[in-house]
């Protein structure tokens, strides 16, 4: 009974904690948005009983470089030097309260570090002996945007100790900033360097500018002796069109299907085995795929606005190791497919020939810890 609660810890935690609570390069993915679902049902020792709580930190990273139309890589962009290069480092609070040993409750504070070093945003991509001589970064730090969830196990985790369901909700706020501004530079006819403050580019805002709704299923099922199969399902609506950030070098009154950043809705998916490799140790691994994205249309409101959706398949291995209250998680999700997909503005094409790109990350590294109390 024993390794069996140890087992379903496991999963929980790592539904939980090795999340898509980042963005995977240009299509934007925010941080604290995603996957949260659970973190009230498990301690080390078993499942959270009524009245206890539970404080998690999550360290994310990721470097986005390579660029995408469709599914097709642009390797001409890093060979020419004139990539975009995105680079993400935030931390995840989260903390959970257990009402019962069937419902609770979380908050998600995301604080984010952006870095972004690009060239067509300031002197264009002009390729030159030495391209980084043109390139010029922008950033934006601060909190993400808040959110608020609960999630509820379908049968009695006391008697379904070999499979269970949970479904969630959850209000996404508009937390974090989304217009930040940084220094712009630019060549004047004299050969001298202009600076203006503008807008960030939409994938290193701090947060979208609108109200959510996330929906959230995650499941578990026990296969055989010290093994299990996961599965976590999330969906982010966002029912506003559009925030006021205005897209870069676009005035007010241009076309709606591009002026503005768009507050858009995103998606994941999980599947995956966890498997306790020795009976009498604390130590996990588990090994799955994910599928996350934006999509290219919303399931409420309309999708006008600036936005790069597009999709990543990765696969994902995890460890997790026990110790006392406190557990530490390490997982690492490696792209095997990307595709930077039509967005509105592209699909109004009359042609078809227009197809917006993105860059996307090769790999992600998440790191957890997390305590009960």
């Amino acid at each position: 009974m024993k390794k069996l609660i140890y087992a379903i810890s496991f999963i929980l935690l790592i539904i939980s904690l090795s999340t898509l609570s980042y963005g995977q390069g240009c299509v934007a993915i925010r941080p604290g948005g995603v996957c949260s679902l659970g973190g009230g049902n498990y301690n080390n020792n078993g499942l959270l009983q009524k009245g206890q709580w539970q404080v998690a930190a999550t360290y994310r990273y990721f470097q986005s470089y390579k660029h995408y139309k469709g599914d097709v890589e642009q390797t001409e962009r890093v060979t020419n030097g004139t990539q975009v290069i995105n680079i993400s480092n935030s931390i995840d609070f989260n903390l959970t309260y257990a009402l019962n040993n069937r419902l609770s409750f979380s908050l998600n504070l995301p604080l984010i570090s952006y870095d972004r070093s690009s060239l067509y945003e300031h002197y264009g991509n002009s390729i030159t002996a030495n391209p980084n001589q043109n390139r010029f970064n922008t950033g934006a730090k601060g909190i993400g945007d808040i959110r608020l969830s609960a999630s509820y196990w379908l049968f009695d985790p006391e008697k379904a100790m070999n499979g269970n369901i949970a479904i969630g909700i959850g209000i996404k706020a508009p937390s974090g900033n989304y217009n930040v501004k940084d220094e712009f530079h630019s060549r004047l006819k004299d050969g001298k360097d202009s600076i203006t403050i503008r807008p960030v580019d939409q994938s290193i805002q701090l947060g979208d500018g609108g109200w959510g709704i996330s929906l959230e299923v995650q499941a578990f099922q026990k296969l055989f002796n010290r093994a299990s199969l996961y599965f976590n399902g999330f969906y982010l609506s966002n029912p506003k069109n559009v925030n006021s950030t205005l897209t870069r070098g676009t005035l007010q009154g241009a076309d709606p299907l591009i002026a503005y950043h768009s507050v858009a809705d995103q998606f994941a998916l999980r599947l995956g085995i966890n498997y306790q490799p020795f009976a009498s140790k604390n130590l996990f691994i588990s090994l799955g795929g994910r599928l996350e994205g934006i999509p290219s249309h919303d399931l409420i409101g309309k999708s006008e606005g600036f936005r790069r959706p597009g999709y990543i398949i990765s696969i994902e291995p995890s460890v997790m190791y026990m110790q006392g209250k406190t557990s530490f998680v390490l997982s690492v999700p490696t792209a095997l497919y990307r595709n930077r997909t039509k967005s509105v503005y592209d699909l109004a094409d009359p042609k078809g020939e227009r197809h917006g790109d993105a860059a996307f990350a090769d790999y992600l590294i998440n790191a957890s810890i997390i305590h009960r109390f």
